[in-house]
């Protein structure tokens, strides 16, 4: 029992920022916090917070070993709710976030199916590429892909995702093949505005990454229209396979440079802290990391 209070005290601390903060929703004192904190620490063997006076942060261990408690205490949050709950039915209003091009090709028809199966949910889905405040914006769940850096909301990761540098049949025969990423200054590279970038893996440093600048004569901050752009012949494009796997697989795309492909990301449902996470909430959630970790639905099936 001790050694579960240890870890839900670093789980609140880090979601709140402060070890006042976090005895205060538990109704301790800051001292009692931070004596569960440095248990857990001195039971684990490294640091997983770096406090000052002025302020708290993570260690790298800290990060990945909130990700995995936050995930253990929801998994067991829901088998209370489970077994609590019995065969009730989910009931109420979902109310999800989800990126703009994502959402209309991975989420909206997901969602549509999981309405058909639950008569008694309703959902709104808001489509933005801006990154939404979940508390304040009353959001129950938030579809985002790529790094998290948000500590104070629980994570459930739903898929990869991998991103590829992908032209047209038309493009390479007019313009050859790129060799290693430093080719890409001599094409035509369709950038999103603004640029941050295409990454690499770096082949000198392994389990390490290169950013490199491109640049073409297209820009537009919208990916939608640099994937057109791409089939159509315009130029070289740097995107995500949700968006271009049944492309390449018809053989209107092709893709370029995949031995020094960066590592996967991942694709994430977030949702506040809450130990009474809903059902209907959870089983949305249990919906898509079902549809999203079949093979086949990426090879066609959205």
């Amino acid at each position: 029992m001790s050694n579960f209070k240890e870890i839900e005290a670093f789980v609140s601390v880090a979601a709140k920022g402060s070890l006042s903060a976090a005895a205060r929703a538990d109704g301790v004192t800051p001292a009692m916090m931070g004596r569960r904190v440095d248990a857990l620490e001195e039971r684990l063997g490294v640091k997983l917070l770096l406090r000052t006076t002025r302020k708290l942060s993570l260690t790298f261990e800290g990060s990945a070993f909130l990700e995995d408690c936050q995930r253990i205490l929801n998994d067991l949050a829901n088998a209370e709710a489970s077994v609590s709950l019995g065969g009730v039915k989910a009931s109420g209003h979902i109310k999800v976030s989800a990126p703009a091009g994502f959402g209309r090709r991975h989420v909206a028809p997901l969602i549509r199916d999981f309405l058909r199966t639950h008569a008694d949910v309703s959902c709104s889905l808001d489509l933005s590429d801006r990154l939404v405040d979940l508390v304040n914006e009353g959001v129950d769940c938030a579809i985002r892909i790529g790094e998290l850096s948000d500590s104070s909301l629980v994570s459930v990761r739903l898929a990869d995702n991998r991103r590829v540098v992908v032209a047209s049949p038309e493009y390479l025969a007019r313009c050859g093949m790129p060799a290693t990423p430093d080719d890409l200054t001599q094409h035509d590279c369709l950038s999103l505005d603004p640029q941050r970038g295409w990454v690499f893996a770096d082949p000198e440093t392994p389990g390490k990454t290169r950013t490199i600048k491109v640049s073409g004569r297209f820009e537009c901050n919208d990916g939608t229209v640099l994937h057109e752009w791409a089939l159509g012949g315009i130029g070289m494009a740097w995107r995500s396979m949700w968006e271009v796997e049944r492309d390449l697989a018809s053989g209107a795309l092709v893709s370029v440079l995949d031995s020094f492909a960066a590592p996967p990301t991942g694709i994430y449902a977030l949702f506040p802290q809450n130990r009474r996470l809903p059902l209907r909430v959870r089983l949305l959630i249990d919906h898509l990391r079902g549809c999203f970790g079949r093979p086949d639905y990426w090879r066609g099936g959205a």
